[in-house]
């Protein structure tokens, strides 16, 4: 079972939060936007690339890395070379590369059906609000 929460619905061009419920230790929380359109790749790029400062402070806030880590970089999450017009030592340049940014953590069954998992997934939500607003903020533009 999973539960997607994003503005305009399941079809939305906007990132948003997502639940993942699955026994065996495959449930996960956490969200963002998933496999972008080409057309607002561009836009969440560059504004990944105007407003670095900005996106660094909330993917390396503290409350942000210990819940998640880091965004998702695994296979097929990121482009092998910089995107056309960016250069190889831009400081953002592994989160430009990246075809989706979305940030997942881990729930294990006892979480489950544990008496917190309502407050776990809030607060994996509050956790990752700042960077649903940057994501939908560029695709607003």
């Amino acid at each position: 079972m999973a539960a997607s929460l994003i503005e305009g619905g399941k079809k939305s061009i906007f990132a948003g939060y997502y639940f993942h419920f699955q026994p065996g230790g495959k449930s996960f929380v956490g969200g963002g936007r998933y496999m972008v359109e080409p057309e607002h790749l561009k836009k969440i790029r560059q504004e990944i690339d105007y407003s670095w400062t900005e996106f660094h402070k909330i993917i390396r806030n503290k409350k942000f890395a210990a819940y998640y880590g880091d965004l998702e970089k695994g296979e097929g999450m990121s482009l092998s070379r910089e995107p056309k017009g960016y250069e190889k030592d831009n400081p953002a340049i592994d989160y430009i590369k990246l075809k989706s940014w979305v940030a997942t953590a881990e729930l294990t069954d006892a979480d489950l059906t544990g008496k917190d998992l309502v407050k776990k997934i809030t607060a994996a939500f509050e956790t990752l609000h700042p960077l649903i607003v940057f994501l939908n903020r560029a695709l607003r533009e």
